[in-house]
């Protein structure tokens, strides 16, 4: 997907993978606003919970962040409210669909919204991250609301014993709970030509250092760059790899 603005462009793609579970539960898209061009919304959604709870709380998170952004006006309405707004309806609509179903729809959500003046705003709850890279470098990502991530904060774990501590995937908050998940935001002021936002889940993130994705999002276009990142994924999982997604955004400059 490409969509122009007078002074850059913005190349987008998608990569979803099953890896080796039994159960396609990870949602992701990338929607071009439907009115402003330049305008562009990525949702990235893991789902958890039965055999189809995850998937029914993931369709939720898609469908309602796709409704709200369809009626968002970028010269008048709060981006960051915007995105918050869609956290908590997401929310309330998996507990809704946990009550007419046995399963316990949960999901975690990440998502960032490009607006038309080339600046950003990020939300996220749980541990599907959001990463800013300015040519191969991280200039932020987003910070997981986990049980290891609160360890790593009082600490009492360094980040590479968080990777493969076996409570590594327990989430301190997400969609879909009893309580309210944390809404956590940021914005960038401006996006710059050799920017790129990836949204992705702990089923691709879990497997890269932040150097090795720069690295990989730099050297290649977002589709391809998509495809070798889910492929070393799948590699590096050994036949126990989680669901894969991830959404890729990157600012060119029009030639």
């Amino acid at each position: 997907m490409v969509t122009k603005s007078p002074a850059h462009r913005l190349t987008a793609s998608t990569a979803l993978h099953k890896g080796d579970r039994a159960y396609q539960q990870d949602q992701v898209v990338v929607i071009p606003h439907p009115r402003e061009t330049g305008c562009v919304l990525a949702v990235l959604a893991d789902g958890m919970g039965g055999k189809s709870g995850g998937r029914k709380a993931s369709d939720q998170v898609q469908m309602t962040a796709r409704q709200i952004f369809e009626s968002f006006v970028p010269s008048k309405d709060d981006a960051a409210e915007v995105l918050r707004r869609m956290v908590m309806e997401a929310h309330l609509m998996i507990k809704l669909t946990a009550i007419s179903s046995e399963e316990e729809p949960h999901s975690t959500m990440a998502a960032f919204m490009i607006l038309p003046d080339r600046s950003a705003h990020v939300v996220h709850a749980g541990d599907s991250r959001v990463y800013h890279f300015r040519g191969a470098e991280m200039l932020q990502r987003t910070i997981d609301h986990s049980f290891v991530q609160r360890l790593i904060d009082e600490g009492k774990l360094t980040e590479e014993a968080a990777a493969v501590h076996p409570q590594s995937n327990l989430l301190t908050g997400c969609l879909g709970t009893e309580q309210d998940p944390p809404v956590t935001l940021w914005r960038i002021p401006a996006l710059e030509p050799e920017d790129t936002l990836i949204a992705c889940s702990d089923g691709l993130w879990h497997y890269f250092s932040p150097k090795e994705i720069g690295a990989i999002l730099y050297a290649l276009p977002p589709r391809e760059a998509g495809e070798m990142l889910v492929s070393k994924a799948r590699q590096r999982a050994h036949g126990g790899g989680d669901n894969v997604s991830l959404a890729i955004v990157r600012v060119d400059r029009l030639k």
